[in-house]
């Protein structure tokens, strides 16, 4: 080939290549000016904002809540003395020393003027002295009015008067999807507020422990939330959009210990009793109706003649108890209590937890696939119909310590002649001193004592300090020293 040819062949390409390209791009250009058609259209990717002046948004004001609720929810303080084991001091040959503290926060809410506090009962257990710090400045010592394990509340009282209050709301009207407020102190985050929704009810997060020799049957039926809620809002306020209390924070859903998402609040509803209950009959009066149940499923609905899947399943009875005194059967799906519908076991014992024994209730219940109402009049677990306090002639409150007279089984066992039990140690002196649940006192400076009044007598005639003695009911021995 000659060299005039190469040259030919060489410039043919190039002008090909230059036509290609130029028709290339020229089909590009065509492809982006074109319109797109109606399918096309439609597959597009877009932008998910929200128009500023959107009706959802636009109307919300949380600013009147949070005025509302902030100066009546209160910094909880408190502090436990951390002992040592004396006869592990003795055995690793360590000097005794004085107890050190430990010191704990969490918040709470003022439900009365005249200084009654709701929290959590994981915020005060164990506490030998309590501090509440008001939004103004004002901090005050507080006491124990009482506590209920079952549902994590907690009843403290403060000695004030004309202080800001915080109105109660109603948690069944709660409605997944709603504005809400929480209102604590996180962090030591004094007077925080951070908002969310309510996006669960009903939830049951296993986070109580079930103790029947403690009396602790658990009810778990929390509202969740994703408002903001960290160490130290626990006791604090859930408050809704007109400033009401909804529910009490209790817990976060965390594998870090923080924030991570999820919260959850006991409902207000079952605050109201609780706390209703320790201040007029000293423990809480619990009220069943006496059914084993289970959630329901495709299955169950089926077997019940339901069209859908609802209510709870009652898969037995128990013997005297009020669904059989009221006519309930084994198979029977309970749908409401009251006008409450009930589609979850939590659902089922949140309403429960709201009476006491001997109420009566009307509850709905589907058989066969028809609804009828039935009367039930709610018993104790003992099968009581009358609410019961715990104030009895044999016991006393005294120094931070529940005392009881200790029984003859118990005596004998230990070969006592007499003793008063240390039922529960709460706080105060007691737990300062060392003394465990269970001790039984036998003598408090050489003098026996026999019942708390005993105690009572005693101790208030003394000035300094006092021996007292007494056995475990492992039947160790112990002495302590109690300051009074």
């Amino acid at each position: 080939m000659t060299m005039k040819n190469v040259f030919a062949l060489f410039l043919s390409g190039i002008v090909g290549g230059f036509i290609a390209l130029s028709a290339d791009r020229w089909t590009q250009r065509t492809a982006i000016d074109k319109p797109l058609a109606a399918s096309e259209t439609e597959a597009q990717v877009q932008y998910v904002n929200m128009p500023v002046h959107a009706p959802a948004l636009g109307d919300l004001d949380l600013t009147v809540a949070a005025e509302r609720s902030v100066n009546a929810v209160v910094h909880v303080t408190t502090e436990a003395m951390v002992r040592r084991d004396p006869l592990m001091d003795f055995f690793w040959g360590y000097r005794p020393s004085a107890p050190s503290p430990r010191q704990g926060a969490g918040s709470g809410v003022i439900v009365a003027d005249d200084g009654y506090i709701v929290t959590n009962n994981h915020v005060v257990q164990g506490a030998d002295r309590i501090r509440v710090h008001l939004n103004d400045g004002r901090s005050f010592e507080a006491s124990v009015v009482g506590t209920d394990p079952s549902t994590d509340i907690a009843l403290i009282k403060v000695d004030a008067r004309e202080l800001p209050t915080m109105e109660f709301g109603n948690s069944d009207m709660v409605r997944v999807g709603e504005w809400v407020l929480a209102v604590g102190n996180p962090m030591n985050l004094t007077s925080t507020v951070t908002a969310g929704i309510v996006s669960a009810k009903a939830r049951n997060i296993n986070l109580l422990q079930y103790d029947p020799a403690r009396d602790i049957f658990p009810i778990e039926s929390f509202i969740q939330t994703d408002a903001a809620v960290n160490p130290g809002n626990s006791g604090g306020a859930l408050v809704n959009t007109n400033g009401e209390l909804v529910g009490i924070n209790t817990a976060i859903a965390s594998a870090t210990g923080q924030y991570t998402g999820y919260s959850f609040a006991v409902p207000v509803n079952i605050v109201k009793k609780v706390t209703s209950d320790l201040l007029e009959y000293g423990n809480v009066q619990r009220a069943y109706i006496g059914v084993s149940i289970r959630n329901m499923d495709q299955d169950l609905a089926s077997e019940a003649s339901l069209d859908r899947i609802r209510g709870v399943f009652i898969q037995g009875l128990s013997e005297g108890g009020a669904a059989e005194a009221a006519g309930m059967r084994s198979g029977d799906v309970l749908l409401k209590v009251g006008n409450i519908e009930v589609n979850s076991v939590p659902e089922l014992q949140e309403q429960v937890s709201k009476f006491r024994p001997g109420d009566k209730v009307a509850v709905t219940v589907a058989r066969n696939g028809k609804e009828q109402i039935m009367d039930v009049v709610l018993r104790g677990r003992d099968g009581s119909l009358t609410a019961e306090r715990s104030a009895a002639p044999t016991t006393a409150t005294l120094l931070g310590a529940q005392l009881v007279r200790a029984d003859a089984s118990e005596l004998r066992s230990l070969d006592l002649e007499h003793g008063v039990k240390v039922e529960s140690v709460v706080g105060g002196k007691f737990r300062s001193s060392g003394i465990r649940d269970g001790f039984i006192i036998t003598r408090i400076d050489q003098e026996g004592v026999k019942d708390p009044e005993d105690v009572q007598r005693i101790l208030k005639g003394k000035r300094g300090g006092v021996l007292i003695e007494g056995v475990y009911p492992n039947g160790t021995r112990a002495y302590y020293g109690l300051g009074v």
